[in-house]
């Protein structure tokens, strides 16, 4: 537990911009730029200033069509499903890297897309809420050429089968030949820095205890493992919250081991 049980300040939390057209002919057009807007003004207003020479942790921005068809809009009252746990988890996590490894980090995250040749810069990005998820072409070719040029996803924040078949079904349009496998609790990623290979990380409070953590990946033809999908947990809501005393802090530090153990993995192989 060495480094991992501390208590850390508050980070500035992301402020979103409201958009109140005058006329009801400008309603469709906010509608649809609602995701840009968003995009644009948590980069500006929520990263913090970073050192290109030093690592830092990508978070994939992705557009949420209007007609996705979920019951429940789960994260608009928040912001869009992408940006969940921003930008706390993120820097929560990145001072935890700095205080136990030699990771040179910069204090917070970056917003990236898959819509742009920019994500090839960030080798580590987080995913989440990938229930939501759904890739263009363009995106889905981006992505595949960003996972086999040597990136790693980190897949969060998500749960029940509705959910994982549609994130399944978003992969099949990135690698139409590979498939989500089960992480068998002997692989490398469990144990390259912290040994957490009995996976026994309780799901997170907001989700229900019925819920049972599973682990997913996709290799590449070498066996590198190119993503960690963390199904019916959220990792990053524990390291958003781990500053909050309400917050049991074993399930904190647990939390930070799965997120070390990640980076670690993706910078060693």
């Amino acid at each position: 537990m060495n480094g991992l049980a501390t208590r850390m300040t508050n980070s500035g939390t992301c402020n979103r911009r409201g958009v109140f057209p005058s006329a009801v002919r400008f309603g469709l057009m906010a509608a649809l730029t609602a995701p840009f807007i968003f995009y644009s003004g948590a980069q500006e207003e929520a990263e913090m200033r970073r050192d290109e020479s030093k690592f830092t942790l990508g978070r994939i921005f992705f557009e949420v069509p209007m007609t996705r068809g979920f019951r429940d809009p789960m994260g608009f009252a928040a912001g869009p499903p992408w940006s969940h746990d921003w930008p706390r988890a993120e820097e929560h996590l990145m001072k935890i890297m700095a205080e136990v490894t030699r990771v040179d980090v910069n204090p917070g995250g970056h917003i990236i897309s898959f819509q742009s040749d920019e994500c090839f810069k960030y080798p580590i990005a987080y995913m989440c809420e990938v229930g939501y998820l759904d890739l263009s072409d363009e995106e889905a070719r981006r992505m595949a050429q960003y996972l086999l040029r040597g990136g790693f996803l980190i897949v969060d924040d998500f749960r029940d089968s509705r959910a994982l078949n549609n994130f399944e079904y978003q992969m099949k349009k990135v690698f139409p030949g590979r498939s989500l496998e089960e992480l068998s609790p002997t692989h490398d990623i469990w144990k390259c820095f912290y040994d957490i290979s009995g996976l026994e990380m309780k799901p997170h409070p907001i989700y229900s205890r019925f819920y049972v953590p599973q682990y997913f990946g996709i290799s590449d033809d070498s066996g590198r493992l190119m993503m960690v999908v963390n199904y019916n947990n959220d990792i990053a809501e524990y390291w958003e919250w781990s500053n909050d005393p309400l917050q049991p802090i074993e399930d904190s530090n647990e939390a930070y081991k799965y997120g070390i153990n990640y980076v670690m993995y993706a910078l060693t192989h």
